[in-house]
């Protein structure tokens, strides 16, 4: 009985830990109460309500578990995360170029992993654009 016990074990030790522990190999710089999108939950209505998805919500939607060190998905594949640019209430002269290298480097780092877009506004809540250009 207690052979059954200790392969039981040793089993348990070798299975993928469970999503939780992925948040052990996060990043630098990276929390788990980091928000990864938020929106109003209600568009146009009066309450300022705001639903957010935060990095532990995520990794746990995505069964993100650490291996070798590194956090991965369901699948196997790598995790990372970049932090979006382009929330801007009145956006530098030069903001197309920006977006147009995001978009790139995003794209690039989709070929290779699995990418977890962190917005740049996570607050939710609507940014005013200024018409005005000085």
């Amino acid at each position: 009985m207690s052979l059954l016990f200790l392969v039981s074990a040793v089993l348990l030790s070798l299975v993928s830990t469970p999503a939780s522990a992925g948040v052990g190999c996060l990043p630098s710089g990276i929390n788990p109460s980091d928000v990864v999108s938020a929106q109003a939950a209600k568009p146009g209505s009066d309450r300022n309500e705001v639903k957010t998805i935060t990095v532990a919500e995520k990794l746990k939607e995505l069964r993100a578990r650490c291996r070798k060190g590194k956090l991965v998905d369901a699948k196997g594949t790598e995790i990372r995360f970049y932090q979006l640019v382009g929330c801007w209430g009145n956006p530098p002269e030069d903001y197309q170029e920006i977006l147009e290298r995001q978009a790139k480097e995003l794209a690039s780092l989709r070929k290779r992993y699995h990418v977890i877009e962190m917005t740049c506004n996570p607050s939710g809540q609507e940014i005013s654009r200024s018409l005005a250009r000085t």
